[in-house]
């Protein structure tokens, strides 16, 4: 080819190449102004409606998950948990009702009590929302009000929260209003406020108070303590307690015999002895028995001291122990399984006012057979096999009922267990919280009922779920019942007869 021909190819050849890097430079321009328009419009598709996967639907049968927002397994476990319990969210709701006749709708989400319920009621399906998963986040800034700072980002405990909880609702109950002074002019001129009421705080009367400020949240229970002396077995005054939940250590166990939670229980409330203690009914049989102005030191004998449950909650929380230390003082996790039942009886460790011990006798010559079984003069006794006679049926002890006895359709085989044919404190298992990990490390996890049908409100539905943050399936009974149980959520089952008396009076 002619050198001059070469010429004219190269710049035919170089101004194609200019001509494409221009056509390159105007497309990729065109598609950055594209880009930044599509991520504009997402950005604003997330304020409006929030992330994608708040948006799905919730599928048939199952209930909302809960957005982890760090490290918030241990809130979301816990709520999932508490909104299985159909007693707790009523008391909330007859709580809350105060707060709806006030004109400041802004200031109502400030209290603990109105956020907690919005979060049950969705995680129970029973408000508007259909949404696959909901954000918790409004409990964490509501609770700052309260003076909890809990980061989102550490690791934190679901026993702990459930305190924190149980004690900031207490807080907010105890603000109750309070009797206007007769000097508050301002006050007593609103019109909001009658004549008669007026009337009332001029005579010094304390005004009627609503019931939901007397009443304690489904929780709350009563521990007592009592003390006998071994010699003259004089009982000290009982001593009260309050719980929220049942924190009980697990034993040491024994080699072939598979821990229940009914040891952990017999655990909970075993006498020890205290030794050295000033007996004054000793010391007044001793003066007694001496001449008139001798004198007579305090006579100290060994006194026997038990725990029992004084009052049990309508909602009862029980809390295993799993931590334990090393001979190097370094924390570890118990993972041992500990056995429990869909149901629960709690007869046997409920306090009962000792009786003396002639009336006592007489009382078992004449209902020998309508004792409750387990106890002795108030005091719990431990069922085992050598203490009962042979050919007889064992008491039922919690967590050691056969797999075959277990109903799924929620009732309890009571026919097995005419020892137990009619129990006073029985309670239905609702939810099961579980850790997994270590004492550095982990995750939590909740097995749940499935809320009951709208048809059926007052119904309890057999179905279980597994519900890991905003992972939610349906699980098996006996898939629930394997599990290393953390916390367990019990609700007691009234009998048609507690039913009507309970709405003539209070119990205790």
């Amino acid at each position: 080819m002619l050198p001059g021909g070469t010429a004219e190819a190269d710049g035919a050849v170089r101004r194609l190449l200019r001509a494409g890097a221009a056509a390159r430079y105007k497309v990729m321009k065109n598609w950055g102004v594209i880009g930044g328009v599509a991520a504009a419009l997402a950005a604003g598709m997330y304020v409006l409606w929030g992330p994608i996967t708040e948006r799905k639907r919730r599928r048939k049968g199952l209930v909302p998950g809960l957005l982890n927002l760090g490290n918030t397994c241990f809130m979301n476990s816990l709520l999932q948990g508490l909104s299985s319990c159909p007693s707790f969210i009523k008391w909330l709701e007859e709580f809350t009702a105060q707060y709806k006749t006030d004109q400041n709708q802004s200031t109502e989400h400030q209290y603990l009590s109105v956020t907690l319920l919005h979060l049950l009621r969705a995680l129970s399906c029973q408000g508007v929302t259909e949404d696959d998963v909901l954000d918790a986040s409004c409990l964490l800034e509501v609770l700052r009000t309260y003076r909890w700072q809990i980061s989102s980002f550490e690791e934190q405990d679901a026993h702990e929260l459930f305190h924190v909880l149980t004690s900031s609702l207490e807080d907010e109950r105890d603000h109750q209003p309070r009797v206007t002074h007769l000097f508050d002019v301002h006050s007593l001129e609103q019109p909001e406020i009658t004549q008669k009421q007026i009337s009332c705080r001029t005579r010094g009367s304390l005004p009627p108070v609503s019931n939901h400020w007397k009443s304690q949240h489904p929780f709350h229970g009563r521990l007592t303590s009592n003390m006998v002396c071994k010699h003259c077995e004089h009982q000290s005054p009982v001593r009260y307690d309050t719980f929220d939940s049942l924190s009980l250590s697990i034993p040491a166990a024994v080699w072939g015999r598979p821990m229940t939670l009914d040891h952990c229980l017999h655990h909970f409330i075993s006498s020890e002895s205290v030794k050295d203690v000033v007996c004054d009914n000793c010391t007044k049989i001793q003066a007694e028995g001496t001449l008139n102005g001798q004198s007579i030191e305090n006579q100290r004998t060994t006194f026997v001291k038990q725990l029992k449950l004084g009052k049990l909650p309508q909602c009862l929380c029980i809390h295993l122990q799993r931590l334990s230390w090393s001979n190097q003082g370094t924390p570890l996790k118990r993972h041992e399984h500990v056995q429990f039942n869909e149901f629960l009886i709690m007869d046997i460790y409920k306090y009962r006012i000792p009786v003396h011990k002639s009336s006592q006798n007489e009382l078992n010559q004449r209902h020998s057979d309508e004792t409750t079984p387990g106890t002795k003069d108030g005091i719990a006794v431990k069922p085992s096999g050598a203490e009962q006679p042979s050919g007889t049926k064992p008491v039922f002890m919690n967590g050691a009922c056969p797999s075959s006895f277990l109903m799924s359709s929620g009732t309890f085989p009571l026919a097995a267990f005419p020892e137990c044919s009619s129990p006073v404190y029985l309670y239905r298992l609702m939810a099961v919280v579980v850790h997994h990990g270590d004492m550095h490390s982990g995750h939590f996890v909740t097995y749940r009922r499935s809320p009951p049908s709208p048809k059926n409100p007052l119904s309890v539905s057999s179905q279980w779920l597994w519900i890991s943050d905003d992972t939610v399936r349906k699980a098996s009974l006996q898939e629930v019942l394997s599990s290393s149980a953390y916390l367990l959520f019990y609700e007691r089952v009234h009998s048609r007869v507690q039913h009507q008396s309970l709405e003539l009076t209070v119990e205790e």
